[in-house]
């Protein structure tokens, strides 16, 4: 009789085996591949030891894409076929892309998709193929430098991306030929590089400053899981704002005219100063035949209202956290900005505390994400290192009206099932649209439609009998199903919400700072609503009793006041508020309370209708 050995999931079936994976950070400018050898994490270069891969590719017509350094070379003399940056149009649509045209040079191809194609020589791309061309090469400088197939990967994403954002993210992957073990929060990643998953427990915060974003997340640990509590920043503020201000500051001494190719040669002389006060106390800079020595002090003082509102995202995030500045144990740096040593020195003034900068920050990500792949392939069994993010906006569904409902509110754990009862709101209807919303406010137009489906086979019964209820059920990689079930005949409907495109961290920061700018006006808007729906069904109820039995039971002037109450309530309820709604309500249950009581007291005369009193008790 044979044998058959038994291994948990994900587990290697022979002893002692080392299961190859990498974790990946997808960069908007650079990306890297990292993997754990002999129990170290650590980046993997190319032939000729480079770690960084430019997020670069470049198309021609009769040969295969070029990815990497290769690939930039050709930026200045091909610019509208070599694509870069391309991890801003992930998850967008082709609307979305028209507000960007100014920002990216590209040229879109005209599509009836409302996913948007880029012009190229080589044809017309999509930000995710153009993705998984860059996840083809660290693929295979992966596979070349490990001898062998990879079992998968981890892939970080921003801590703003969506569930569209994050989709693309997969499907580029799934382009690539890659295994996605998970899709990984880029802060959790940096927190993991350093080994705080180790500690017993405590909050920390992950400074994320790059080039062009800059993004907060404050993390909880506890025994070995971690919680991502609350997270911000701004999708328009990095170490491009340094550059530009130090450049403009240039300009302005020199006395020259403010010209594009003035500015394109100031802000190399820029970047060129910033990196250099790293190490230096000043350095000299040259703009035109102006000179003059800037020292750290200057710099940091140009660079100070900046600097300054990555402070107040910070306390924004605290906040958000309900937490205090003292209640921060490690603070983590991510991004090359965090270079700069004054924005490392107003972090640790800030939280007191003094930042962890050994790691690269560079590579920070892609390390921590290595750590993560290995556990996840089954190389590490006795780790049980938990992981748990947050979604960005709160997903709800829309009830008559035009309200919505919340299910999950913004910065709740992930993955999340949660559920709700809702009954239906007219007699005999048997079946249900259920829309599917995401944002923060009260109101359906104010929110974003993310999918629609509809329940059927729901038994018909008088208005509000049924019960209908939803799921919401949010994945590890924050991923959305909606399901819905008719809980008495079990009629079942489900979506998977995998939208075209998704939303911006600056459309994320500005639906937030809606809802809270706009918190009043949502209150008494859905107080309105609300009352309009409860005078609604009044009014419904109302006609339906007078069309069964109002001839019968009343005489023509009780008829005649019921109707004129009711009137009033009609009008109220087209143009007045909602006090005004609320008192013409209760009014017409004052005027009509005779009424229902003949009419209760005509149906129990019609139950007891040939019986004995005997009976009933």
């Amino acid at each position: 009789m044979a044998l058959l050995q038994i291994s948990e999931p994900g587990m290697s079936t022979v002893a002692h085996q080392h299961r190859l994976a990498v974790g990946i950070d997808l960069g908007t400018t650079n990306s890297l591949v990292a993997t754990v050898r002999s129990g170290q994490a650590e980046t993997l270069p190319d032939e000729e030891g480079r770690h960084l891969l430019p997020s670069v590719v470049h198309y021609s017509k009769n040969h295969p894409p070029i990815v990497g350094y290769p690939a930039q070379v050709r930026m200045a003399e091909d610019p509208l076929n070599t694509i870069a940056s391309v991890k801003r149009l992930m998850g967008r649509s082709a609307e979305d892309a028209k507000t960007l045209d100014g920002y990216l040079p590209f040229n879109f191809a005209e599509s009836d998709s409302n996913v948007p194609r880029i012009k190229t020589a080589g044809g017309d791309v999509s930000a995710v193929e153009v993705s998984a061309e860059i996840l083809k090469a660290l693929k295979e400088r992966a596979e070349l430098s490990l001898g062998g197939d990879l079992t998968g990967a981890v892939i970080t994403v921003p801590a703003y991306f969506d569930d569209a954002q994050r989709q693309a993210t997969r499907d580029a992957a799934t382009l690539a030929d890659l295994n996605v073990l998970r899709l990984l929060n880029e802060p959790t990643a940096a927190a993991i590089a350093y080994g705080l998953d180790k500690e017993a427990e405590g909050i920390i915060a992950i400074y994320d400053l790059g080039g062009g974003t800059f993004d907060i997340s404050i993390l909880r640990l506890n025994k070995g899981v971690f919680e991502v509590m609350s997270t911000g920043g701004d999708s328009a503020l990095g170490g491009d704002d340094f550059d530009h201000v130090l450049a403009e500051y240039m300009i302005k001494q020199s006395g020259q005219t403010n010209t594009q190719a003035i500015v394109s040669l100031a802000l190399m002389e820029a970047r060129r100063a910033k990196e250099a006060l790293t190490s230096k106390d000043s350095v000299e800079v040259s703009c035109g035949n102006w000179k003059e020595n800037i020292t750290r002090e200057k710099f940091n003082a140009l660079i100070e209202p900046w600097v300054k509102k990555t402070l107040m995202a910070c306390r924004r995030a605290l906040r958000d956290a309900n937490l205090e500045k003292e209640d921060v144990l490690n603070i983590v740096m991510v991004g090359g900005s965090t270079r700069v040593p004054y924005v490392r020195e107003r972090v640790a003034e800030f939280f007191g505390r003094e930042p962890l900068v050994d790691i690269d920050p560079d590579r920070v990500v892609a390390v921590g994400a290595a750590i993560q792949a290995d556990i996840l392939a089954g190389n590490k069994p006795d780790d049980e290192m938990l992981l748990l993010d947050v979604i960005p906006l709160s997903l709800g569904l829309e009830t008559m009206g035009g309200l919505v409902e919340k299910i999950i509110s913004r910065n709740t754990t992930i993955p999340i099932t949660r559920a709700q009862e809702f009954t239906t709101f007219k007699d005999g209807q048997t079946a249900m649209t259920i829309h599917v919303l995401q944002g923060e406010r009260d109101t359906v137009e104010a929110c974003r439609s993310l999918a629609k489906f509809t329940l059927r086979g729901i038994p018909p019964m008088v208005a509000g009998a049924a019960r209908i209820k939803v799921t919401f059920q949010v994945d590890a990689d924050g991923l959305l199903s909606v399901s819905a079930e008719e809980t008495i005949t079990g009629a079942k409907a489900k979506i998977e919400v995998k939208p075209s495109y998704g939303l911006s961290d600056a459309e994320i920061e500005a639906m937030l700072r809606e809802s809270m700018e706009n918190a009043q006006a949502d209150k008494e808007a859905r107080q309105l609503r609300e009352t309009k729906m409860e005078a609604e069904r009044t009014l419904e109820a109302l006609n339906s009793a007078l069309q069964a039995d109002g001839d019968e039971l009343l005489s023509a002037d009780e008829k005649a006041k019921i109707l004129a109450a009711r009137d009033k309530l009609i009008s109220e309820k087209e143009t007045g508020t909602a006090d005004s709604i609320e008192e013409a309500m209760k009014n017409l249950e004052k005027t009509a309370e005779f009424y229902v009581a003949r009419r209760m007291n005509s149906s129990v005369q019609s139950a007891m209708a040939g019986h004995r009193i005997n009976e009933f008790e």
